[in-house]
């Protein structure tokens, strides 16, 4: 007898848009102002070309974003579902002890300030803002962005599909100025993370707590470097 397939429910417009609208770089947290030691890579002669900004990033993915921030945002969206602030805790302390760096840390507390003052402003009541913004000594991006996406109402997968991707368009507009690359440069760039971002879901979806790790060390290595670069465009 032929098994049948129950047809993935449907994603509502609204909680569609909610997540573009996460994923956006209009989205006033000023991603677009970090390049996560990607200059300093270009710096160092590490990137130097199209190939090497892809395979970079594309290796920054796998490596580190789906074991850590993603990682964190998929275990952070079911405890704001579940009210769980004590897991909430925790995941904020790890990443604020696992930032490598000055840079790395004031990224994670600056763009999760900033998101707090977004969710803030919005006009949507929700008391786990105010749990949020309590967090010391400040609130991390990859727990609040969890918190604005559970409340779009989206399932989890589109959560974390959104995270990433808005995470590899900073990352690709941060490669076309530090290289530098052109637009078509960018888009094949971009093209090759988007392909890579759902496995990258899955695998942070899958993973317990104790198997979460941060553990870039060339990353770590040239975050430091860039902090004392002569020349810069990027916070970090």
């Amino acid at each position: 007898m032929p098994r049948v397939r129950t047809a993935a429910p449907t994603l509502a417009p609204g909680a569609l848009l909610q997540l573009m609208w996460l994923a956006s770089p209009a989205l006033p947290v000023g991603g677009f102002s970090y390049s996560e030691a990607l200059e300093a890579a270009v710096e160092s002669g590490h990137v130097v070309n199209e190939a090497d900004a892809a395979r970079w990033l594309c290796d920054q993915l796998q490596l580190g974003l789906a074991r850590s921030e993603l990682a964190v945002v998929a275990k952070a969206f079911g405890a704001w579902q579940r009210g769980d602030a004590t897991h909430l805790r925790e995941l904020n302390d790890w990443v604020l002890a696992t930032r490598e760096t000055r840079e790395l840390r004031a990224q994670a507390e600056q763009m999760g300030r900033s998101l707090v003052e977004w969710l803030k402003n919005r006009g949507v009541v929700d008391e786990r803002v105010a749990v949020l913004a309590a967090f010391p000594p400040a609130p991390t991006w990859p727990v609040a962005f969890a918190l604005a996406a559970a409340q779009t109402g989206a399932p989890l997968r589109e959560a974390l599909l959104s995270f990433a991707f808005g995470w590899a368009e900073n990352m690709v507009q941060a490669a076309l100025k530090s290289v530098p690359l052109g637009q078509s440069a960018g888009q094949r760039i971009l093209a090759a993370l988007v392909a890579a971002i759902p496995a990258a879901a899955e695998q942070a979806e899958r993973l317990a707590d104790s198997e979460r790790q941060a553990f870039s060390p060339m990353l770590a290595i040239l975050s430091s470097q860039h902090e004392t670069q002569y020349s810069r465009l990027f916070r970090s």
